[in-house]
């Protein structure tokens, strides 16, 4: 899909990963809405680049739902999305303090995987309106949607059971949803990304770094977010990519702690 003119909405937009595809995307041309927290930076981020910003809950389901409709309202289509906001717990199965809890559990799959179906479900909808794309290559294509997935998924460390249950729903849900998306012409793919400059590691000391990217091939340091958007942008020019998650993460392999 070509990116120029297109119409994009940055869930988790305000900072690292998210901010970085943001501002990107911008760069590439695109007319870009950052959707996050309330307490954010993202009207700031947003104004640097000429964009628009929306706070926005994804846990709250039903604000999730108005807010990405008023994110279109403004944009006037929606072409891309692109969902990085997430988190975890440090939480065993089974701890000294008892069974984990299944609150806790259920909080995380809701941030991950359950927000993110819903923003996809409803990126969808919006998506499905759009006069498909007709190239030299005549795709048809419509849309793509673009989550965050994490290499938690497959090699989950002691204690992140619950996150690596919430990111390997993420990217089991790509194919089939993409699948689902297909006579649409919507393409529906995830990043799982091994760690990046983001958040609390971002203040870490070079050694404790140094420690936990012992495990990748090449390069052995943190992951960049502009690294991150790199990829987002390929995905969205090329429509070869399809139903899958994508590892962005130096041939690093988790241990189990």
């Amino acid at each position: 899909m070509e990116i120029k003119g297109k119409k994009a909405v940055v869930f988790g937009g305000a900072s690292g990963m998210g901010r970085a595809s943001a501002e990107l995307l911008a760069a590439r041309g695109a007319d870009v809405m950052v959707l996050d927290r309330s307490e954010s930076d993202g009207e700031k981020v947003a104004a640097a680049f000429g964009g628009g910003f929306l706070p926005v809950d994804v846990t709250d389901f039903e604000g999730t739902e108005r807010a990405l409709a008023d994110a279109v309202r403004r944009l006037g289509a929606l072409h891309v999305t692109v969902t990085t906001a997430g988190g975890g717990v440090a939480r065993r199965t089974l701890s000294k303090q008892g069974p984990h809890d299944l609150a806790t559990f259920r909080r995380i799959l809701d941030l991950n995987a359950v927000a993110t179906f819903n923003i996809g479900r409803l990126a969808a909808a919006h998506m499905s309106r759009n006069t498909p794309e007709e190239p030299d290559g005549g795709t048809g294509e419509r849309g793509v949607i673009v989550s965050t997935s994490s290499i938690a998924a497959f090699e989950g460390q002691i204690g992140q059971v619950a996150y690596g249950a919430a990111k390997a729903a993420i990217a089991g849900m790509c194919l089939t949803m993409a699948r689902d998306l297909g006579s649409l012409g919507i393409r529906v793919l995830a990043i799982a990304p091994s760690l990046f400059e983001t958040g609390a590691v971002r203040s870490l000391a070079d050694e404790a770094k140094a420690a936990l990217v012992q495990g990748a091939a090449f390069p052995k340091r943190l992951g960049r977010p502009e690294e991150y958007a790199k990829l987002v942008l390929a995905i969205v020019d090329n429509p070869m990519l399809n139903g899958q998650c994508l590892r962005l993460d130096a041939g690093q392999r988790f241990a189990p702690k």
